[in-house]
């Protein structure tokens, strides 16, 4: 989304997929920077991407990049080095040039190649979770269409927020495995959410499980039923749960989680992402790159810009719910 390679080719081909294949639902996974990234118009074309993803697109995993990395450091902490016969580390020491690897017994470093592969690899496993139920047999198989149609009840309200337990899932990464209780609260921690968000402290209007392994349907609803007392979900949907079993785990584990939910949280990573657009956007800093160079028009900003407050606004005015729910509505009453 940061780069002007990334976010122009990927919606130039959103449109193209529009345009040719009308009626298939199109789920895009799209990799935000983080607020040090050091491509300086990255606002501007993670902005003007976005309204793409909005119009567009049916369903977005937004993933962060500052989270991606936070995610390999926490995996990197938890392999003892001792077990191992490798270095730990952690990627803030990681420099130009070097490379994380899930190699035997853990992460170890290696140089000449790119930083970018173990994150890479986090998103991998998001999508091949994500498309286990069309690639395997399960007793609760969920089709990719099922998920837009469960998790979004506003058209363009459909950025899910993902996250992932365990969050390795290489054969080579040798940790104790979780237990299956503690693997879902795991993810609906703020530690295993591939943004940098807390949806805990923010309101769901759905959510689905889609668990991979030999896990019960009974498993399941015993976990959404101890969870559910610290999960705010919007008064009119408090059973918006969809589950997917999918009996074949992950190679290396024995049973996975992936939870996808459609929750106001996203809101404040798009604010972060709206101040950042406006800092240069209210001095027109390099926009002449995009006007004379590009072919874009200035409108395209202002548009794109108005796109992404409305989509906050929508988010924020949902969340606001959560605070003063509706009353109750009158019963119907029939006269005899």
């Amino acid at each position: 989304m940061g780069g002007g390679t990334g976010s122009g080719v990927g919606t130039f081909i959103l449109n193209l997929l529009e345009e040719e294949y009308p009626d298939v639902y199109r789920f895009v996974t799209a990799v935000y920077p983080s607020a040090e990234d050091d491509v300086v118009t990255s606002p501007y074309n993670s902005v003007l991407a976005m309204h793409q993803l909005t119009e567009k697109a049916d369903c977005v995993l937004p993933v962060e990049n500052q989270a991606l990395m936070d995610i390999v450091n926490k995996i990197g902490q938890a392999i003892p080095s001792a077990r191992t016969g490798k270095k730990t580390f952690f990627p803030t020491d990681v420099k130009a040039g070097s490379a994380i690897h899930m190699g035997y017994g853990g992460l170890t470093k290696t140089s000449e190649e790119k930083p970018f592969d173990s994150m890479n690899n986090i998103v991998a496993n998001l999508l091949l979770n994500m498309t286990s139920s069309a690639r395997f047999e399960g007793s609760l198989n969920v089709d990719l269409n099922e998920i837009t149609m469960n998790l979004v009840p506003f058209q363009k309200l459909h950025y899910l927020v993902a996250s992932q337990s365990p969050l390795y899932t290489s054969a080579d990464v040798h940790l104790p495995p979780r237990k299956l209780d503690q693997m879902f609260s795991d993810a609906f921690s703020r530690d295993h959410q591939l943004l940098r968000a807390d949806p805990k402290h923010s309101l769901y209007l759905a959510c689905a499980l889609m668990v991979r392994g030999n896990v019960e349907i009974s498993d399941v609803r015993r976990n959404i039923e101890r969870l559910k007392p610290n999960l705010k979900f919007i008064h009119w949907n408090q059973e918006g749960w969809k589950t997917g079993l999918c009996a074949v785990p992950p190679v290396g584990q024995s049973y996975s989680l992936l939870t996808l939910a459609n929750n106001t949280c996203i809101q404040h990573s798009f604010t972060d992402l709206r101040d950042r657009f406006v800092k240069l956007y209210k001095r027109k800093a390099h926009v002449h790159h995009y006007t004379h160079i590009e072919g874009m028009e200035v409108s395209d900003f202002n548009q794109s810009y108005e796109s992404l407050n409305t989509l906050i606004d929508e988010y924020q005015a949902l969340e606001k719910q959560m605070h003063n729910p509706p009353p109750p509505e009158p019963r119907l009453q029939i006269l005899m």
